[in-house]
């Protein structure tokens, strides 16, 4: 789905905002349209509604902003053979089969599901600023490995705007502080 397609936008809008956007196609088709035709004006925000039911659940499930502070402060304080432990068992719970890698190479786990290979580099997690060349070096090993995807994990401190768009060309998956905690939280 295209980032900026109206369903993307509402899906990351408040769920109540896409049942505005249905009620005011109801009207507009109850004034618009002869009495006959009401009902077929009417069913046009219909995937409108879909899509702020899937808002809606999505925001439920979702936890809490301080649960999520909570999290990477936890985070925060971690070793990273317990972080390790913890990633790999939010990937497992979520139907990947995870390998550890041997230490020192560019990624740290390799995620396999469906057939597909994704590559990912956690051990900087705490570093307050990240460059383009962790990045460049795990875009390298997704090329050796021939994976065909890559995730970069960051609980602290932001990412360049360099290595921003290097992650963005080269199909790496920043996966930011909130995610983070995100993922964790849906683990337990």
């Amino acid at each position: 789905m295209a980032e900026k397609s109206l369903f993307a936008v509402l899906l990351r809008s408040p769920w109540w905002i896409s049942f505005v956007v249905v009620g005011l196609i109801t009207l507009v088709s109850g004034a618009l349209l002869p009495k006959e035709y009401f009902l077929v004006g009417s069913l046009a925000g219909f995937p409108i509604f879909v899509v702020g039911c899937i808002a809606a659940w999505r925001q439920l499930r979702a936890p809490s902003p301080a649960k999520v502070a909570e999290m990477l402060d936890a985070v925060g304080s971690m070793p990273w053979r317990s972080f390790a432990d913890t990633l790999e068992a939010a990937w497992v719970r979520e139907g990947c089969t995870v390998e550890r890698l041997k230490p020192g190479g560019a990624a740290d786990m390799a995620l396999i599901l469906g057939g597909k290979t994704t590559l990912v580099s956690a051990r900087r997690w705490k570093a307050a600023t990240h460059g383009v060349e962790p990045l460049r070096d795990l875009h390298a090993a997704m090329q050796a490995r021939d994976a065909s995807a890559g995730v970069y994990v960051v609980t602290q401190g932001q990412l360049s705007d360099n290595a921003r768009a290097f992650a963005r060309d080269h199909g790496i998956t920043v996966l930011q502080g909130e995610g983070v905690a995100r993922l964790l939280l849906a683990a337990r």
